[in-house]
């Protein structure tokens, strides 16, 4: 069924969005915390919740067309038809879209060696809706572009004051001598805190190892042993140059690499 140009997530990025990465096997085994956030960003937005039938039925064919293959689906709920204006309807329907695809291709050289970072001029504003997955990406869309006409493997986005928040579609970690440390989105008041960032923090504090969440200035990365990003599609990537700097791929990214693409393919339950 075509999209009614009249959607408000058409018309004004009404709406929310999760893309899921599914196991050959059929799994998903972040879904429980993709549902969670879409849930709440709909929250956020007062976009009436589709019956979980409905989601349940939209995941489910887009993980048919994959056909047994390891891949991704992403779905979409939007507030639904509506008039010209900003306000909306006060009884709309929301609509559920879902498509399917290939698994993100990083090749076997950069998921062993580790990825070549720039610094975005695209700065990451405060702003209300953080955190959530609305459909309004711009800041994203050009920060992308930024990188592809740099040439770079991904880049990190600061927030006004050069603190480094994540990168353009993936979560940061970096490891100091005695702790983890990821950037503090919600106090920040911008990006997205991911699933498999949220994933990782409760696996690391299970292990007993010390995550801090706050915000640091970009020098400080220098300082870091290691660097590595992170999203519920690829799992862990390591870092190995932002900028002028350089780090070298440490044992415990890499296990944690090893670990998450073992829970990602479904053998594992989170």
């Amino acid at each position: 069924m075509p999209l009614n140009p009249r959607d408000r997530g058409l018309a004004y990025g009404d709406g929310v969005f999760e893309t899921v990465r599914v196991a050959a096997s059929g799994e998903v085994p972040l879904w429980s915390r993709h549902r969670a956030r879409m849930v709440a960003g709909l929250h956020a937005l007062d976009i009436a919740l589709p019956d979980q039938s409905r989601l349940d039925a939209a995941l489910n064919e887009g993980i048919a067309v994959l056909g047994g293959e390891a891949g991704v689906v992403k779905l979409t709920v939007t507030r639904g038809v509506g008039g010209r204006g900003y306000l909306p309807p006060a009884s709309a329907k929301p609509t559920v879209l879902w498509q399917s695809g290939e698994l993100a291709a990083w090749s076997e050289r950069l998921r062993r060696e580790g990825l070549a970072l720039g610094l975005c001029q695209t700065p990451l504003y405060s702003e209300p809706l953080a955190g959530f997955k609305h459909l309004n990406r711009l800041p994203q869309v050009m920060a992308r572009r930024e990188v592809a006409r740099q040439g770079w493997d991904e880049g990190v986005l600061l927030s006004t004051r050069r603190q480094p928040l994540e990168a353009t579609s993936m979560n940061l970690f970096a490891r100091f001598a005695d702790h983890w440390w990821m950037p503090d989105l919600a106090t920040a008041g911008a990006g997205v805190a991911g699933v498999m960032r949220s994933h990782l923090f409760d696996t690391l504090q299970q292990r007993g190892e010390k995550v801090i969440c706050d915000l640091r200035p970009l020098s400080q990365l220098r300082t870091a042993d290691g660097l590595f990003l992170c999203n519920s599609i690829v799992g862990v990537l390591p870092v190995r140059k932002l900028a002028q700097w350089h780090w070298p791929v440490l044992a415990s990214v890499r296990e944690l690499q090893q670990s998450t693409e073992t829970f990602l393919a479904g053998s594992l339950k989170g």
